[in-house]
């Protein structure tokens, strides 16, 4: 099973999202696990690329497991910027912080649940499935926006299409 990671950084109460460059849409910053790296490793490199910044990891919020295979198994961290400055790259088209009641209205599932989920600032480490990211939500959105499924379909196929 492949897994992933996916960071949160929050910056006087705000949090930031990137805006991918293949997908041009708000999403945490993260992305897989390359071969012999572990998850904490995964998402601190995953942060350097899409943001320019090194971090380092505050805790562990999540593991989240996929319920079908358009998700993957996902370690979910807060971070903190330890040094460098916020910049674009070959995979981020922009980033902006945003308060938490005033998130991108075509943020994808499972963005607001994981985003809720490091909000409420659990005592324990949470381990749940995937919410939202279903075939009929799929379907829904090929639906109202299909250039960004069709996009999002091909990088399930291993092929990125950059802007």
């Amino acid at each position: 099973m492949s897994e992933s990671v996916a960071c949160i950084l929050f910056e006087d109460s705000k949090i930031l999202l990137i805006k991918r460059r293949d997908i041009p849409v708000w999403v945490l910053p993260g992305g897989g696990i390359d071969p012999g790296e572990n998850p904490e490793q995964a998402a601190c490199r995953e942060m350097e690329e899409e943001t320019g910044c090194k971090v380092e990891i505050i805790r562990k919020i999540a593991e989240y497991t996929p319920t079908n295979c358009l998700a993957k198994f996902t370690h979910y961290y807060e971070v903190k910027a330890v040094q460098g400055c916020l910049q674009t790259g070959a995979e981020t088209l922009d980033f902006a912080f945003f308060s938490l009641d005033q998130l991108p209205k075509k943020l994808p599932p499972p963005y607001q649940s994981w985003i809720a989920d490091a909000a409420a600032r659990h005592s324990e480490m949470l381990r749940k499935p995937v919410e939202g990211v279903k075939y009929s939500v799929l379907l829904k959105l090929l639906i109202l926006h299909p250039l960004l499924v069709g996009r999002f379909l091909l990088t399930k196929l291993g092929i990125h299409v950059n802007q």
